[in-house]
């Protein structure tokens, strides 16, 4: 069990919003990352994405979620769910991304737990499980609303280095 946890990089949006959050220059000194986001999104879309050293490629993964009034489960790459801007005023999501060994040289696995919240019938909690299929070492990590959608003010994204020592 890990025992350390350091803050490597945080990143907090500015007015105007952000297209994304990347955290660059990532040190290889630790045995595992830990990426804590919390967002609220422009659009009613709410999903978004983890890339890492700049690639779209080589994810795949499972989740299964629910939304209040029904539960789903189908393959798709590692996400994490965002506060739409049809949902409660002022809300925002909260969503972990675990990367074990990830300066290793093999496949990365990647696990998820993401929650939105709503004063109203629907809301939704996901846990999922993923794989970067690359042996490179994770030197960035890019957090990307869907389908061209933006981060509101406020939105924010803590990387954190774990180690056993």
């Amino acid at each position: 069990m890990a025992n350390t946890y350091t803050l490597i990089a945080s990143s907090t949006v500015g007015s105007g919003g952000a297209a994304n959050i990347e955290f660059t220059s990532i040190p290889s000194t630790y045995t595992d990352l830990l990426v804590k986001v919390s967002v609220r999104m422009t659009s009613s879309f709410d999903l978004f994405w983890i890339r890492f050293n700049g690639l779209t490629t080589n994810l795949s993964g499972r989740s299964v979620q629910g939304d209040g009034s029904g539960v789903s489960s189908f393959t798709v790459e590692p996400y994490g769910r965002g506060q739409s801007n049809t949902t409660t005023s002022n809300t925002f999501s909260s969503t972990d991304f675990y990367v074990p060994n990830y300066a290793g040289s093999n496949y990365k696995s990647i696990s998820t737990d993401s929650v939105s919240e709503n004063n109203a019938t629907q809301a939704y909690a996901a846990l999922g499980a993923g794989l970067w299929s690359a042996s490179s070492a994770i030197t960035s990590i890019q957090i990307v609303p869907n389908g061209g959608d933006t981060f509101v003010q406020h939105s924010s994204a803590y990387l954190y280095g774990i180690s056993n020592s």
